[in-house]
Protein backbone atom coordinates (compact mmCIF):
# COMPACT_ATOMS: atom_id res chain seq x y z
CA UNK A 1 0.00 0.00 0.00
CA UNK A 2 1.44 3.30 -0.72
CA UNK A 3 1.69 6.02 2.18
CA UNK A 4 -0.97 8.61 2.12
CA UNK A 5 2.53 11.05 3.45
CA UNK A 6 5.10 11.16 1.11
CA UNK A 7 7.75 13.19 3.05
CA UNK A 8 10.46 12.50 0.35
CA UNK A 9 13.94 11.49 -0.15
CA UNK A 10 15.08 14.70 1.61
CA UNK A 11 12.99 15.25 4.20
CA UNK A 12 13.93 15.20 7.87
CA UNK A 13 12.75 12.66 10.29
CA UNK A 14 11.80 13.48 13.53
CA UNK A 15 12.87 11.10 16.87
CA UNK A 16 12.30 11.21 20.60
CA UNK A 17 14.40 13.24 22.41
CA UNK A 18 14.32 13.58 26.31
CA UNK A 19 17.06 15.92 27.42
CA UNK A 20 18.14 15.41 31.53
CA UNK A 21 14.72 16.43 34.01
CA UNK A 22 12.81 17.19 30.81
CA UNK A 23 9.96 15.33 29.67
CA UNK A 24 10.02 13.57 26.59
CA UNK A 25 9.98 15.38 23.36
CA UNK A 26 10.88 15.73 19.49
CA UNK A 27 14.39 16.52 17.58
CA UNK A 28 15.06 16.24 14.12
CA UNK A 29 17.64 13.99 12.80
CA UNK A 30 18.80 13.48 9.31
CA UNK A 31 21.69 10.77 10.23
CA UNK A 32 21.12 6.92 9.67
CA UNK A 33 19.25 5.39 13.01
CA UNK A 34 19.33 1.96 14.31
CA UNK A 35 16.64 -0.52 13.41
CA UNK A 36 15.24 -0.31 17.27
CA UNK A 37 16.47 3.18 18.92
CA UNK A 38 16.26 3.08 22.77
CA UNK A 39 15.59 6.69 23.90
CA UNK A 40 16.54 6.55 28.08
CA UNK A 41 14.58 9.21 30.48
CA UNK A 42 14.12 9.70 33.99
CA UNK A 43 12.06 11.71 36.09
CA UNK A 44 13.24 15.02 37.90
CA UNK A 45 13.08 12.99 41.05
CA UNK A 46 15.64 10.40 39.76
CA UNK A 47 18.13 13.41 39.73
CA UNK A 48 16.89 15.05 42.48
CA UNK A 49 17.46 11.79 44.98
CA UNK A 50 20.97 11.18 43.10
CA UNK A 51 22.44 14.93 43.05
CA UNK A 52 19.94 17.22 44.97
CA UNK A 53 18.37 19.37 42.15
CA UNK A 54 15.80 21.43 43.16
CA UNK A 55 13.32 21.19 40.01
CA UNK A 56 10.99 23.93 41.88
CA UNK A 57 10.28 27.18 40.20
CA UNK A 58 14.24 28.53 40.13
CA UNK A 59 14.70 25.65 37.59
CA UNK A 60 12.42 27.19 35.56
CA UNK A 61 12.68 30.43 35.59
CA UNK A 62 16.30 30.88 35.66
CA UNK A 63 18.15 29.74 32.70
CA UNK A 64 21.76 29.85 34.33
CA UNK A 65 20.55 27.69 36.99
CA UNK A 66 18.99 25.40 34.78
CA UNK A 67 22.36 25.05 32.30
CA UNK A 68 24.31 24.56 35.70
CA UNK A 69 22.22 21.86 36.62
CA UNK A 70 22.09 20.40 33.42
CA UNK A 71 26.01 19.75 33.04
CA UNK A 72 25.45 18.15 36.35
CA UNK A 73 22.89 15.85 35.25
CA UNK A 74 24.68 15.02 32.21
CA UNK A 75 28.02 14.10 34.29
CA UNK A 76 25.93 11.92 36.30
CA UNK A 77 24.27 10.00 33.17
CA UNK A 78 28.30 9.62 31.60
CA UNK A 79 29.30 7.97 34.80
CA UNK A 80 26.08 5.83 35.43
CA UNK A 81 25.67 4.71 31.85
CA UNK A 82 29.20 5.25 29.76
CA UNK A 83 28.80 4.78 26.28
CA UNK A 84 25.36 5.51 25.85
CA UNK A 85 23.44 8.46 23.90
CA UNK A 86 21.10 9.02 27.14
CA UNK A 87 20.12 12.60 27.25
CA UNK A 88 22.41 13.14 24.67
CA UNK A 89 21.14 15.77 21.13
CA UNK A 90 23.09 15.39 18.27
CA UNK A 91 25.60 17.77 18.52
CA UNK A 92 26.69 16.41 21.96
CA UNK A 93 25.68 20.35 23.23
CA UNK A 94 24.26 21.90 26.16
CA UNK A 95 20.34 22.38 25.97
CA UNK A 96 19.43 24.61 27.96
CA UNK A 97 15.70 25.41 26.73
CA UNK A 98 14.22 22.07 27.11
CA UNK A 99 11.52 21.02 29.73
CA UNK A 100 11.34 24.63 30.77
CA UNK A 101 7.77 24.89 32.27
CA UNK A 102 7.35 21.24 31.18
CA UNK A 103 3.84 21.04 29.84
CA UNK A 104 2.32 23.93 30.96
CA UNK A 105 3.39 26.85 28.98
CA UNK A 106 -0.15 27.49 26.83
CA UNK A 107 -1.93 27.34 29.72
CA UNK A 108 0.16 30.24 32.02
CA UNK A 109 0.13 32.31 28.73
CA UNK A 110 -3.84 32.25 29.41
CA UNK A 111 -3.16 33.32 32.74
CA UNK A 112 -3.29 29.63 34.36
CA UNK A 113 -1.24 29.69 37.32
CA UNK A 114 1.66 26.89 37.53
CA UNK A 115 2.51 25.08 40.26
CA UNK A 116 5.94 23.84 41.29
CA UNK A 117 7.42 20.72 42.42
CA UNK A 118 10.85 20.20 44.01
CA UNK A 119 11.30 16.79 42.67
CA UNK A 120 9.20 16.84 39.41
CA UNK A 121 7.54 18.74 36.37
CA UNK A 122 5.06 21.38 36.96
CA UNK A 123 1.72 21.01 36.53
CA UNK A 124 -0.85 23.37 36.02
CA UNK A 125 -3.82 24.75 38.53
CA UNK A 126 -6.57 23.67 38.52
CA UNK A 127 -7.69 27.34 37.61
CA UNK A 128 -10.57 26.22 35.23
CA UNK A 129 -12.64 29.25 33.03
CA UNK A 130 -16.05 29.49 33.20
CA UNK A 131 -18.95 29.02 30.17
CA UNK A 132 -18.81 33.23 30.01
CA UNK A 133 -14.92 33.56 29.82
CA UNK A 134 -14.58 30.86 27.41
CA UNK A 135 -17.29 32.83 24.93
CA UNK A 136 -15.48 35.65 25.69
CA UNK A 137 -12.21 34.00 24.97
CA UNK A 138 -9.77 35.70 22.79
CA UNK A 139 -5.86 34.64 21.88
CA UNK A 140 -3.35 36.68 23.91
CA UNK A 141 -1.22 39.13 22.35
CA UNK A 142 2.11 37.68 22.80
CA UNK A 143 4.01 41.02 22.54
CA UNK A 144 2.18 42.17 25.72
CA UNK A 145 1.89 38.94 27.46
CA UNK A 146 4.38 38.71 30.64
CA UNK A 147 4.87 35.21 30.85
CA UNK A 148 5.16 34.95 26.77
CA UNK A 149 7.95 37.75 27.64
CA UNK A 150 9.52 36.12 30.68
CA UNK A 151 10.18 32.98 28.44
CA UNK A 152 11.93 34.92 25.51
CA UNK A 153 14.09 36.80 28.18
CA UNK A 154 14.97 33.47 29.21
CA UNK A 155 15.86 32.22 25.27
CA UNK A 156 17.77 35.91 24.51
CA UNK A 157 19.77 34.60 27.68
CA UNK A 158 20.27 31.03 26.41
CA UNK A 159 21.22 32.45 22.74
CA UNK A 160 23.47 35.11 24.25
CA UNK A 161 25.52 33.09 26.69
CA UNK A 162 25.99 29.63 24.63
CA UNK A 163 25.81 30.96 21.48
CA UNK A 164 22.86 28.79 20.02
CA UNK A 165 19.40 28.48 21.54
CA UNK A 166 19.44 24.39 21.22
CA UNK A 167 15.92 22.84 22.64
CA UNK A 168 12.32 22.58 22.45
CA UNK A 169 9.41 23.89 24.31
CA UNK A 170 6.68 21.75 25.15
CA UNK A 171 3.44 23.41 23.79
CA UNK A 172 1.07 20.41 23.79
CA UNK A 173 -1.97 19.31 21.98
CA UNK A 174 -4.99 21.13 21.07
CA UNK A 175 -7.18 19.01 23.73
CA UNK A 176 -4.62 19.09 25.91
CA UNK A 177 -4.59 22.52 26.67
CA UNK A 178 -7.83 23.64 26.14
CA UNK A 179 -8.56 20.68 28.89
CA UNK A 180 -6.35 22.65 31.34
CA UNK A 181 -8.31 25.92 30.60
CA UNK A 182 -11.83 24.77 30.91
CA UNK A 183 -11.30 20.97 33.16
CA UNK A 184 -13.39 18.10 32.44
CA UNK A 185 -16.16 20.35 30.48
CA UNK A 186 -14.53 20.11 27.72
CA UNK A 187 -15.79 17.06 27.21
CA UNK A 188 -19.34 17.97 27.68
CA UNK A 189 -18.97 20.73 26.00
CA UNK A 190 -18.45 18.83 22.64
CA UNK A 191 -21.84 16.98 23.05
CA UNK A 192 -23.70 20.08 24.37
CA UNK A 193 -21.96 23.74 23.06
CA UNK A 194 -19.83 22.11 19.98
CA UNK A 195 -19.57 25.97 19.01
CA UNK A 196 -17.85 27.13 22.42
CA UNK A 197 -15.60 24.31 21.88
CA UNK A 198 -14.69 24.93 18.46
CA UNK A 199 -14.09 28.66 19.90
CA UNK A 200 -11.80 27.12 22.42
CA UNK A 201 -9.56 25.13 20.53
CA UNK A 202 -9.61 27.84 17.97
CA UNK A 203 -7.75 30.52 20.26
CA UNK A 204 -5.60 27.88 21.46
CA UNK A 205 -4.65 26.36 18.42
CA UNK A 206 -3.82 29.84 16.69
CA UNK A 207 -1.83 30.63 20.19
CA UNK A 208 0.14 27.56 19.93
CA UNK A 209 1.22 28.29 16.18
CA UNK A 210 2.04 31.65 17.22
CA UNK A 211 3.94 31.07 20.05
CA UNK A 212 6.13 28.73 18.59
CA UNK A 213 6.63 30.82 15.47
CA UNK A 214 7.96 33.52 17.70
CA UNK A 215 10.31 31.18 19.31
CA UNK A 216 11.44 29.55 15.89
CA UNK A 217 12.55 33.37 14.85
CA UNK A 218 14.93 33.38 17.81
CA UNK A 219 16.25 30.26 17.08
CA UNK A 220 17.04 31.19 14.01
CA UNK A 221 18.66 34.58 15.00
CA UNK A 222 21.45 31.92 16.25
CA UNK A 223 21.53 29.45 13.59
CA UNK A 224 19.00 27.54 14.85
CA UNK A 225 15.88 26.71 12.26
CA UNK A 226 13.78 23.87 14.30
CA UNK A 227 10.65 24.53 11.37
CA UNK A 228 8.63 21.54 13.33
CA UNK A 229 5.90 20.89 15.48
CA UNK A 230 4.52 18.03 17.91
CA UNK A 231 1.25 17.64 18.84
CA UNK A 232 0.63 16.16 22.43
CA UNK A 233 -2.71 13.80 21.91
CA UNK A 234 -2.32 13.12 25.42
CA UNK A 235 -6.19 13.31 26.29
CA UNK A 236 -7.34 12.00 22.23
CA UNK A 237 -8.53 8.69 23.88
CA UNK A 238 -10.80 10.36 26.27
CA UNK A 239 -12.94 10.83 23.17
CA UNK A 240 -13.72 8.65 20.36
CA UNK A 241 -12.79 8.92 16.69
CA UNK A 242 -15.86 10.52 15.35
CA UNK A 243 -15.15 13.57 17.99
CA UNK A 244 -11.57 13.62 17.38
CA UNK A 245 -12.58 14.17 13.60
CA UNK A 246 -15.11 16.70 14.32
CA UNK A 247 -13.02 18.61 17.29
CA UNK A 248 -9.49 17.54 16.86
CA UNK A 249 -7.94 16.78 13.50
CA UNK A 250 -8.89 19.79 11.65
CA UNK A 251 -6.49 22.13 14.15
CA UNK A 252 -3.74 19.13 13.76
CA UNK A 253 -4.02 19.58 10.23
CA UNK A 254 -3.52 23.15 10.82
CA UNK A 255 -0.75 23.09 12.50
CA UNK A 256 0.94 20.56 10.50
CA UNK A 257 0.13 22.70 7.74
CA UNK A 258 1.89 26.00 9.27
CA UNK A 259 5.45 23.87 9.64
CA UNK A 260 7.70 21.55 7.79
CA UNK A 261 7.24 18.92 9.71
CA UNK A 262 4.71 17.09 12.59
CA UNK A 263 4.88 14.74 15.49
CA UNK A 264 2.49 12.87 17.11
CA UNK A 265 2.41 11.92 20.46
CA UNK A 266 -0.24 9.56 21.46
CA UNK A 267 1.31 8.45 25.12
CA UNK A 268 1.66 4.68 25.78
CA UNK A 269 -2.08 4.04 25.26
CA UNK A 270 -3.64 2.47 21.79
CA UNK A 271 -3.84 4.61 18.93
CA UNK A 272 -5.43 2.06 16.94
CA UNK A 273 -9.09 4.12 16.51
CA UNK A 274 -7.23 7.73 15.19
CA UNK A 275 -4.94 5.80 12.97
CA UNK A 276 -7.12 6.96 9.68
CA UNK A 277 -7.13 9.89 10.79
CA UNK A 278 -3.46 10.48 11.44
CA UNK A 279 -2.91 9.36 8.06
CA UNK A 280 -4.65 12.21 6.64
CA UNK A 281 -2.30 14.96 8.44
CA UNK A 282 0.07 16.22 6.17
CA UNK A 283 4.21 16.07 6.56
CA UNK A 284 4.22 13.48 9.59
CA UNK A 285 7.65 12.56 10.25
CA UNK A 286 7.21 10.97 13.69
CA UNK A 287 4.16 9.31 15.50
CA UNK A 288 4.36 6.93 18.76
CA UNK A 289 1.76 5.46 20.39
CA UNK A 290 1.36 2.30 22.92
CA UNK A 291 2.60 -1.42 21.71
CA UNK A 292 -1.16 -2.71 21.95
CA UNK A 293 -2.04 -0.53 19.02
CA UNK A 294 -2.24 -2.07 15.76
CA UNK A 295 1.38 -1.77 15.04
CA UNK A 296 1.10 -3.88 11.36
CA UNK A 297 -1.70 -0.99 10.80
CA UNK A 298 0.50 1.90 11.79
CA UNK A 299 3.85 0.77 9.64
CA UNK A 300 1.41 0.54 6.98
CA UNK A 301 -0.17 3.74 7.39
CA UNK A 302 4.01 5.49 7.85
CA UNK A 303 6.08 3.66 6.20
CA UNK A 304 8.41 6.74 5.84
CA UNK A 305 7.83 8.18 9.27
CA UNK A 306 9.63 7.50 11.95
CA UNK A 307 7.82 5.63 14.49
CA UNK A 308 8.01 5.10 18.22
CA UNK A 309 6.63 2.62 21.07
CA UNK A 310 6.56 4.34 24.44
CA UNK A 311 7.28 1.76 26.27
CA UNK A 312 6.10 2.30 30.26
CA UNK A 313 8.36 2.84 33.20
CA UNK A 314 6.24 0.39 35.29
CA UNK A 315 6.97 -2.60 32.11
CA UNK A 316 10.55 -1.80 32.36
CA UNK A 317 10.66 -1.90 36.25
CA UNK A 318 8.44 -5.17 37.06
CA UNK A 319 8.88 -7.21 33.94
CA UNK A 320 11.81 -10.06 33.36
CA UNK A 321 13.94 -9.36 31.00
CA UNK A 322 13.00 -12.46 28.77
CA UNK A 323 9.74 -10.72 28.78
CA UNK A 324 10.57 -7.47 27.55
CA UNK A 325 12.93 -9.20 25.21
CA UNK A 326 9.76 -10.98 23.90
CA UNK A 327 8.09 -6.98 23.37
CA UNK A 328 10.43 -5.88 21.26
CA UNK A 329 11.04 -8.60 19.34
CA UNK A 330 7.56 -8.60 18.55
CA UNK A 331 7.21 -4.41 18.27
CA UNK A 332 10.70 -4.73 15.86
CA UNK A 333 9.05 -7.63 13.46
CA UNK A 334 5.46 -5.73 13.37
CA UNK A 335 6.63 -1.55 13.60
CA UNK A 336 10.46 -1.67 12.77
CA UNK A 337 12.59 0.54 12.36
CA UNK A 338 11.22 2.49 15.54
CA UNK A 339 12.57 4.42 18.67
CA UNK A 340 11.94 2.74 21.75
CA UNK A 341 11.54 5.36 24.52
CA UNK A 342 11.45 4.16 28.04
CA UNK A 343 10.63 7.38 29.59
CA UNK A 344 9.42 8.96 33.28
CA UNK A 345 11.89 5.72 35.04
CA UNK A 346 11.63 6.05 38.40
CA UNK A 347 14.20 6.04 41.41
CA UNK A 348 14.36 2.26 42.16
CA UNK A 349 14.87 1.22 38.75
CA UNK A 350 18.17 -0.87 38.61
CA UNK A 351 20.63 0.61 36.31
CA UNK A 352 21.64 -2.78 35.50
CA UNK A 353 18.00 -3.04 34.30
CA UNK A 354 18.17 -0.23 31.96
CA UNK A 355 21.56 -1.20 30.26
CA UNK A 356 20.00 -4.48 29.80
CA UNK A 357 17.30 -2.63 28.25
CA UNK A 358 19.60 -1.18 25.86
CA UNK A 359 21.46 -4.08 25.36
CA UNK A 360 18.69 -5.98 23.96
CA UNK A 361 17.50 -2.99 21.54
CA UNK A 362 21.22 -2.83 20.15
CA UNK A 363 21.45 -6.82 19.58
CA UNK A 364 18.33 -6.77 17.69
CA UNK A 365 19.01 -4.02 15.31
CA UNK A 366 22.07 -5.84 14.52
CA UNK A 367 19.88 -8.78 13.77
CA UNK A 368 17.76 -6.60 11.59
CA UNK A 369 20.98 -4.86 9.74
Amino acid sequence: MISPIDLGPNMKQLISYIAPGAPATRRPETAELPFLRPEIGFTPRWYAKSLGIDFGEKWHIDPSYRHQTRIEMRLELDKRFPGTQIGRNRENTSDTLTGTYGASAIAAIYGVPIRYDREQWPSSEHHYFSEEEIDNLTPPDLDQNPFFQALMDQVDWIGENEGKINGFMNWQGVLNNAQRLRGQDIFMDMFLAPERTIHLLDCVCTTMIDAAKRLHQRQQKYGENPSFFTVSNCLVNMIDPDLYEQFILPFDQRIAEAFDMIGIHNCAWSATPYLDQYARIPGVAYIDMGKDSDLPRARELFPETRRAIMYTPMELANKPLNEIRGDLERIAFEYGPCDIVAADIEEGTPDSKVKDFIEICNFISKVHQ
